[in-house]
């Protein structure tokens, strides 16, 4: 009888035990799923705040302020690598950079800014100064955050309104431009051969480092649309040979855009400046995807990247 009593209490604890071993596994499980559920890291991105003292029936420039203290307060309130806002920070006149820059400051997270065609709607002696005063060293630039690096270029490189009107490089862009297709926007603009073999020298560096590529740009280059860059083509023929670029985005044309090409995703976020809606975006980057979680007009989309991405 004692025997037998040993045998059962033996078979009980090893049941407990399987039953413990089972449960720990599960919880295993279960956490393993919820961090693939996690993103690596989010940042944030805005487009087209193009603020000034003004409105008109589609764009409400005047109310950029109010909507742009909303979109801090938000981020503020998350874990964010890190904001960038996309270009067209204002609309005209360079007093209205210290109506928003201030707020834009506020951030908690890093913030950072690409140079938009309107940024330059100011007067020929103040054109130069424009990207120190959103706190630009260079003009185009890059930094790395957690594997992955970050392109954030200059499509006003070559351009009709980025320097005073006598200037040579604006000279240059006006032969440029002539060259073009007729009826091509002159409010666009190009990256220039320098820039373009930075860029190379960056994706090549990112590539050697085993790191992801997003780049950062006013301009749309993809699909095929009257607000790309005058040199859309000769950039995603440099994007599309390089498997290390994982997604182009931009903002310029305020009712926003998305197509894909070389396992690419080119993202144009809608403007901020648009109805008396907000619009920005929370973008997730997962290792098997991206997800961009909209606010007010700006549509979520989810986006896949391939086994090689």
């Amino acid at each position: 009888m004692c025997l037998l009593f040993r045998i059962m209490k033996a078979s009980r604890l090893k049941i407990i035990s399987s039953l413990i071993a089972l449960l720990i596994s599960q919880i295993s499980l279960i956490a393993d799923h919820e961090q693939l559920k996690k993103p690596l890291f989010r940042f944030g991105a805005v487009a087209d705040c193009q603020y000034c003292n003004q409105t008109s029936g589609v764009r409400k420039y005047s109310l950029s302020t109010q909507k742009l203290r909303d979109c801090v307060e938000h981020y503020n309130k998350l874990d964010l690598a890190f904001v960038i806002h996309l270009g067209d920070f204002i609309d005209r006149d360079f007093e209205s950079f210290d109506k928003v820059t201030p707020i834009y400051n506020r951030l908690k997270a890093p913030h950072y800014h690409v140079l938009g065609n309107h940024d330059f709607s100011v007067t020929d002696d103040k054109k130069a100064l424009v990207p120190a005063k959103l706190g630009l060293k260079e003009r185009y630039y890059d930094f790395t955050y957690n594997g992955w690096r970050f392109l954030a270029i200059d499509g006003n490189d070559v351009s009709l309104h980025a320097y005073p009107k006598n200037d040579p490089r604006t000279k240059a862009a006006a032969a440029f431009h002539r060259s073009l297709k007729a009826g091509t926007p002159n409010w666009n603009g190009a990256v220039g051969k320098e820039q373009l073999r930075w860029i190379k020298e960056k994706l090549e560096l990112a590539t050697k480092n085993n790191e992801k590529v997003i780049l950062f740009c006013h301009f749309p280059i993809f699909p095929a649309n009257v607000h790309n860059l005058w040199n859309a083509d000769a950039l995603t023929q440099l994007l599309g040979k390089y498997s290390c670029v994982v997604a182009y985005i931009n903002g310029h044309n305020h009712k926003g855009n998305y197509g894909t090409k070389d396992n690419i995703h080119y993202l144009t976020l809608k403007g901020m400046v648009n109805t008396t809606e907000n619009a920005y975006s929370i973008i997730e980057i997962h290792k098997e995807k991206l997800l961009l979680k909209g606010v007010g007009r700006q549509d979520d989309r989810l986006m896949a990247l391939p086994a090689n991405k």
